[in-house]
C-alpha cells in the first residue's frame, strides 16, 4: 500500500484507457467531480457525459470523444482525491501522451476549460493528419530498445512510445509497419500487436497537424507550472510556460519517452506513484521499470476508500 505523502508522483493515462461508465460514480457522489464534467460539457458545447456514462464504446473510442473524456475523468479523480487529502501536494506530475495534457491542468499551468479546448482541438487536427497520411501503430514486446530502433530505420517506421525496456510502440504507414513487424519477429520479438488507433501518432506522419496546433497553443493563456511537470519528449522537468508550449508541439511528432520519465523520477528519489484515471496501464509499466516502486490507481469514487 502506498504511503500518501508529499514525496509522491501523480501520473495520468493516455488514449486507449477509455471505457463506458468511467467517472460516473464520481459524478453522482461528488459535487467537485460533477462540476468538472459539467464544465467539460459546457466548454465543448455538447453532452460528452452522455457518451462517457451511457453511450457505446465505439462512439467513445473516436478520438474527438476519447481524448476529452479521459482528460475529464482523470481530472475528476485527481480533484476529488485532493479534496479528501487536503494536505497532499505531489512532488511531480507526468502524463503519457494525452496524459501530458491532463498534467497541464493538474500543475495549474492551464485552466480546465482551456485544457479541454486544447485536447479537443488536438484530437481534431490529429484526425485530419491521419486522413492525409494513413497509418497505424504496433506494440513490439520483448525486444531491446536499440534493436527496435534499428528495425524502424530499416523499415521506414518510427519509435513512438518507449514504454519500458521491453515494450516499444512503433508508428508508420501500413507498408512500413508490415516490414517492421516481419523484421522484429525475425530478430526475436516475443509479440507484435497492432493497436486499435486511428493513425501513426507521435511520428512525422502527424506533420499536417503541426502548424494549426502551434497557432492554437499560442492562443491560450499558459502559466508556469506550480507542480514540476516532466515532459514526454526529453523526460526532464518543464519549468515555464514557454518550455511547455515547445514540448506540446514537439510531442505531436516525437517519441514519448515514458521509460526515461520513470527512471528520471526514480533517480531523484521518487518511488511512490498514483495514477489518476481509467485503467491501470501506467501502474503496470511503472512496476516493470522501477521494481522498488509503490503504486496506486484512483479511477472511481470507491477506489478513494480502498
Amino acid at each position: 500500500m502506498i504511503d500518501i505523502n508529499n514525496n509522491t508522483a501523480v501520473v495520468f493515462p493516455g488514449q486507449g484507457s477509455q471505457i463506458i461508465g468511467m467517472g460516473a460514480d464520481l459524478y453522482e457522489k461528488s459535487s467537485i467531480a460533477k462540476d468538472i464534467f459539467d464544465e467539460v460539457d459546457e466548454t465543448l458545447g455538447r453532452k460528452l457525459t452522455d457518451i462517457v456514462f451511457s453511450g457505446s464504446q465505439e462512439v467513445l473510442n473516436k478520438t474527438e470523444n476519447a481524448q476529452p473524456a479521459i482528460t475529464a475523468t482523470s481530472l475528476a479523480c485527481f480533484s476529488v482525491f485532493k479534496d479528501k487529502f487536503k494536505d497532499f501536494t505531489p512532488s511531480v506530475t507526468a502524463g503519457h501522451s494525452l496524459g501530458e495534457y491532463t498534467s497541464l491542468s493538474a500543475s495549474n499551468a492551464l485552466s480546465i476549460s482551456d485544457t479541454i479546448r486544447l485536447v479537443s482541438e488536438r484530437g481534431r487536427l490529429m484526425q485530419i493528419a491521419c486522413d492525409k497520411n494513413p497509418g497505424g501503430m504496433v506494440a513490439i514486446i520483448g525486444m531491446e530498445i536499440d534493436v527496435v530502433e534499428e528495425v524502424c530505420r530499416e523499415a521506414g517506421a518510427y519509435p513512438s512510445n518507449i514504454n519500458s525496456s521491453q515494450q516499444v510502440i512503433i508508428s508508420g504507414d501500413n507498408d512500413s509497419l508490415a516490414i517492421a513487424v516481419d523484421l522484429a519477429k525475425a530478430r526475436g520479438a516475443k509479440k507484435a500487436i497492432k493497436l486499435s488507433v486511428g493513425g501513426a501518432f507521435h511520428s512525422i506522419l502527424m506533420e499536417p497537424a503541426r502548424d494549426s496546433l502551434m497557432d492554437f497553443i499560442e492562443s491560450l493563456n499558459f502559466s508556469d507550472p506550480e507542480i514540476p511537470l516532466i515532459g514526454n519528449v526529453n523526460a526532464k522537468p518543464l519549468e515555464n510556460a514557454s518550455q511547455i508550449k515547445n514540448e506540446l508541439i514537439e510531442q505531436l511528432m516525437s517519441c514519448v519517452q515514458w521509460n526515461d520519465t520513470i527512471k528520471y523520477m526514480s533517480s531523484n528519489g521518487l518511488n511512490d506513484y498514483i495514477e489518476f484515471g481509467p485503467g491501470k496501464v501506467l501502474t503496470g509499466l511503472i512496476k516493470r521499470i522501477d521494481s522498488n516502486s509503490s503504486t496506486m490507481n484512483i479511477d472511481s469514487y470507491e477506489s478513494l476508500s480502498s
